[in-house]
């Protein structure tokens, strides 16, 4: 689980257009990407755009998609088991990564035999995850448990096989959240809005 998901801000070259037709051309075709990335969103929400670097969503999300995170969601609504979320890497807050939420403040979380059972108030016999986002052959089949304090998220990735996750780093502290990824504008042919998002998590309820 050496791999990694990292997410690269987006950055605006101030550098003149080249004078080849082929590099205006490709100047050109990113000034415009970037500014309908950097206005629109924000003329709605406060909002920043990441390029996805790793396998460790796959095949949620891959190398190059070019998503923009909502920033401000996460100020009026707690995120919710099944939110894809973009934070400060623990070990290096200057660092982002995305995985996805699986285990909420306060509950127990166990994984065995590539199946995560939460248990908490709600369910104390616990229930057993419906991952239908997940490829069987990313699961991974390691066991472990953790119980979560009451400002601490359990994130994995996608690719279990992939991903260095809560799993290995623990859990993460609600602080370190920066937001969810509300539009996938890069490639074209994956376009969405919301991508990632699944909260249909119980094979029991």
């Amino acid at each position: 689980m050496e791999k990694e998901d990292t997410l690269q801000k987006a950055h605006i070259s101030h550098t003149p257009p080249r004078k080849t037709l082929g590099g205006s051309i490709r100047e050109w075709v990113q000034v415009v990407i970037i500014a309908l990335i950097i206005s629109l969103p924000i003329r709605f929400f406060i909002a920043e755009p990441f390029v996805v670097r790793g396998a460790s969503m796959d095949p949620t999300f891959s190398t190059g998609q070019f998503l923009v995170v909502d920033r401000l969601i996460y100020r009026f609504d707690a995120p919710h088991r099944g939110d894809v979320v973009v934070f400060k890497y623990p070990q290096d807050p200057s660092v982002y990564f995305i995985k996805r939420i699986i285990g909420l403040p306060g509950e127990t979380i166990s994984i065995k035999n590539g199946l995560v059972t939460v248990v908490n108030t709600s369910v104390p016999e616990g229930f057993v995850l419906n991952e239908k986002y997940i490829d069987p052959s990313h699961r991974s089949h390691e066991t472990s448990t953790v119980t979560l304090n009451d400002k601490q998220y359990f994130v994995m990735g996608d690719n279990r096989l992939e991903s260095s996750d809560s799993r290995v780093w623990g859990p993460l502290d609600a602080e370190l959240i920066a937001g969810r990824p509300i539009v996938r504008l890069l490639p074209f042919n994956r376009l969405s809005a919301l991508p990632g998002t699944y909260h249909e998590y119980s094979t029991t309820q």
